[in-house]
């Protein structure tokens, strides 16, 4: 097997970030990271010949309806379980358009926004190594 690319996009507004409640059924949540009934930033795979920041851009909009104008690269990550492997870069939105919509409401149940100083406990890993790489200024380790 080979490692997957794989994208996850954090949206921060008055020091809250936007995270989405994936499905508790494993089927409908649609990660081989196994992270069914977690909480997770915006993101997916990076599909052929797309590029990273292309493909943060594309996965928030089909998520969230929220379209990126000012989007930068946070970190990059090695995420990985028994079963699969992904390299998973992060950005960071600072500017956007548009209002926040569960466009997947089978894979995402909802979207909240979380404190920076509260978030939930049952954080989706790839996400939650992204918001801690963020906070302690870190891009890879």
């Amino acid at each position: 097997m080979k490692p997957g690319v794989g994208v996850g996009v954090m949206i921060l507004k008055d020091n809250k970030i936007l995270l989405g409640l994936r499905n508790p059924n494993k089927e409908k949540a649609s990660s081989e990271l196994q992270g069914q009934g977690t909480w997770t930033m915006p993101g997916g795979k990076v599909e052929f010949m797309e590029k990273l920041v292309d493909a943060a851009k594309r996965e928030l909009e089909e998520e969230t309806s929220l379209k990126a104008t000012k989007i930068d690269f946070l970190c990059i990550s090695d995420d990985m379980t028994k079963t699969a492997h992904y390299v998973t870069a992060g950005f960071i939105v600072k500017e956007y358009t548009g209002e926040v919509k569960t466009m997947e409401p089978e894979t995402i149940l909802e979207w909240r926004w979380f404190d920076l100083n509260a978030l939930p406990t049952n954080l989706y890993k790839p996400s939650q190594k992204c918001i801690e790489k963020y906070q302690s200024g870190i891009i890879y380790e």
